[in-house]
């Protein structure tokens, strides 16, 4: 699940890297928006995904401790 976590914050820096790019580059606006809405909701899944309850527990604590039967 880490992984999973570390390569959403990743594709989501590249897209926001990508989306000021198109921006400088003119002609792209659309896409570059599109791009930063992408990155917002990406951003938004790993903050649910990581930030703790009440009871201190995050969903990836929880996925992290069921396994996966043989």
């Amino acid at each position: 699940m880490d992984i999973a976590i570390s390569l959403l914050v990743l594709t989501a820096i590249a897209l926001v890297l990508g989306a000021v790019a198109l921006f400088r580059r003119g002609g792209y606006r659309k896409q570059a928006v599109l791009m930063l809405v992408l990155a917002v909701v990406m951003a938004a899944n790993v903050v649910i995904w990581t930030l703790p309850n009440s009871e201190g527990q995050s969903l990836v604590t929880q996925a992290d401790k069921q396994k996966a039967p043989e």
